[in-house]
Parts: C-alpha cells; structure tokens; sequence
C-alpha cells in the first residue's frame, strides 16, 4: 500500500510486460498513456471529470465516459457522456444518457453496450430482499441497472433489465447495504456470441447473461469476494476479477482473482505479503497479459502493478495526478487500467519507441 509515494517505483525490464499503461485518474479530465518508466507518452484532454475509466479501440481511438452534472446524485460510478477521440483528441463519435455509470463496451459490430440506471418499480423493489430496511435512496426511490445496445447514431437495438429479467426474489442484497440499488452492476464483458458477463457488486456475484432469452445462464456468488469489481473472460476460458474484500472478518484485504467458471473454484490469485497491506475497498481492476503477468489497478490508492504467477512484483507506479474526492480531500484513485503492447492494433505505429 504505497498511498503515499507517486511514480513509478519498481520496474524489472526484463518481466515487466513491454508496453503501455493507460488509465484516467477519478478526479481529473485527462487520461494518460505511460511507458514503463512512468513517463507520460501520449494524453488526451476532456471536458468532465472522468466517470469512471477509457480504453483504446482496435483502430487505436479511445472510448471515455465523463461525468454529467445530471444523474442519480450520489450513486459511484455515474457518467452520462460517451466520447470516441481519434489519436489526435478530436471527438469522431459521442452519446449522452443521463444515467449511463461503470461500464461500456465497443462491439465488433461497431454498436456500443453500456450501463445505465433506472427507477425500479416499488412493486418490483418490495420483492428484493436483503439490505438495510428504509435505506431507499434520497429520492425515496431504488435504482436498477440496465444494459442497453445503441448503433452508432444511438438507435437502441437491444435492452435487458436487471429487476425485470432476473427473478429478483432468488438475489437478496448484501445485508450491509442500503437499498438504494439493485444490485450495482460495476462491469460488463461482452463474449463473441454475444452473450455478456456482469458483476454485480451488492450481490458479491458475477453473471452471464444470455443475449437471446435475456436469462442468466451462469452465475457465481461468493461472499469472500467482498464486493467485488471487474470481470474479464480469458481465452482459456476463466475469468478474471478483483476481489475488493470490503466484508472480511478481521483485517479486510483484496485479491487479484482467476476463476474457473466450470467449477466454481480458484485457480490463481494474488494476495499482499502480509495479505493486509493490498486493500482497495471500492473500484479497481485486474488484466491479465499475454507473457501470463497480471496487470493490477489497487484503485482507492491510484497504484497500478503487475505480477508475474507466482505473485513477484515487476513492475510499479502510483499516480501522481490528484484532484478532489466527494468530500473535497485529494485524491489520485484510479477506476481500471490497461496495458497495451507496442506492437498492438491500439498503439500501431504511433509511438516512435518500440520500448517505452
């Protein structure tokens, strides 16, 4: 836990991954692209604070979400505007959606799915059990994620509603949180055949939902994930995630997590040495790269490292880049990040060097 260094403090270079990390620190309006050694190669500039994260398209184009004055106030992760800039910064592609939050994802057919937020009916939140009682939101009402599919030109084309299409009865919310939300989708993955995982962040689950009958096909919950976020299928099959551990017994502490989903079980994870000192309550995400390291964001302190299988660390940086939290106090946490390779799609030949 390195909450109070900044840059970049450990780097291997012969495991460190080659490539670039980019990430947009919570409370500024920039998001940077970083070699290895911490220096800043490439940013772009934007007119709201971020709302929760950006990541490069294929074409090498970045795809921001920031953060609307409108929206359900005080709810983590809101946004409301989707940008696509070209390399240069100029804006190619934007939609509004007051209510969009956490997650958004570019789909091979050039559609875009995202997260959004709607008022559940109280007919509907009255059978959601679990919870704190009367902890509706400020409004008096609950909020539900979800999930809807827009063309290019913002014409929706497919739509799924948690509170609507899941048995709400069968999901009972964490009992330390308040109803003010069903259930607090933080992430979304879209699979080739389009079906699509989600974590749920107040159920301690993650799920695949299917694109046809809009059922959930799988789904997993663990409690000792603690309010877990991200959720990344690999090639292999398994899923990544990060479990934050904010409901431990005792000193709570995070992990880097890789899940089969085949049998419920833990394959791999990372952990503090001692477990305590990698803690990140909230946000925060898990990316797994192609020599077999993992790309860790611990978000709450804006400090992104990556780790070999057996969990050496080779590589570390602490964002310097602060800015006010809710309250007013400084802050450098960072929602997700990414490493890109030199010789990647995302990156092409726009960076001179082919090691940064």
């Amino acid at each position: 836990m390195r909450h109070r260094d900044f840059g970049r403090y450990i780097c291997d270079p012969h495991r460190a991954t080659p490539g670039y990390t980019l990430f947009s620190p919570l409370q500024g309006k920039a998001t940077y692209l970083i070699g290895l050694r911490g220096d800043v190669v490439h940013q772009w500039s934007h007119p709201l604070t971020v709302g929760t994260y950006a990541y490069l398209l294929d074409n090498g184009n970045l795809l921001w979400s920031g953060r609307l004055p409108e929206g359900p106030k005080h709810m983590g992760g809101l946004g409301g505007l989707l940008r696509e800039y070209d390399w240069s910064g100029n804006v190619v592609w934007e939609h509004r959606h007051v209510g969009q939050h956490h997650d958004f994802r570019r789909l091979p057919s050039g559609n875009t799915i995202y997260l959004a937020w709607e008022v559940v009916p109280p007919e509907i939140a009255q059978r959601i059990p679990g919870g704190i009682p009367g902890t509706q939101h400020a409004d008096g009402c609950m909020y539900g994620d979800y999930i809807h599919e827009i063309t290019p030109s913002g014409e929706v084309v497919w739509e799924w509603h948690a509170c609507r299409d899941m048995r709400v009865e069968k999901y009972a919310l964490s009992p330390s949180q308040n109803r003010d939300e069903f259930a607090h989708a933080n992430a979304i993955s879209p699979l080739p055949n389009g079906d699509i995982y989600i974590s749920f962040r107040r159920l301690n689950m993650i799920g695949l939902i299917d694109r046809q009958s809009r059922a959930m096909k799988w789904e997993h919950r663990d409690d000792r994930w603690g309010m877990q976020h991200d959720c990344e299928p690999l090639a292999n099959g398994n899923i990544t995630l990060f479990a934050n551990g904010t409901n431990i017994t005792g000193n709570p502490f995070s992990r880097a997590v890789e899940l089969d989903p085949r049998t419920g079980k833990t394959v791999w994870e990372y952990r503090g040495k001692p477990s305590y000192t990698f803690f990140s309550p909230h946000i925060s995400g898990v990316q797994r790269l192609a020599t077999g390291n993992t790309l860790i964001c611990e978000g709450q302190w804006g400090r992104l490292f990556e780790v070999t299988p057996e969990g050496e660390i080779v590589w570390e940086y602490v964002s310097a880049f602060m800015g006010p939290d809710r309250n007013g106090d400084p802050s450098n946490e960072v929602f997700r990040a990414y490493r890109y390779a030199a010789d990647s799609p995302q990156i092409g030949n726009r960076m001179k060097s082919i090691y940064a």
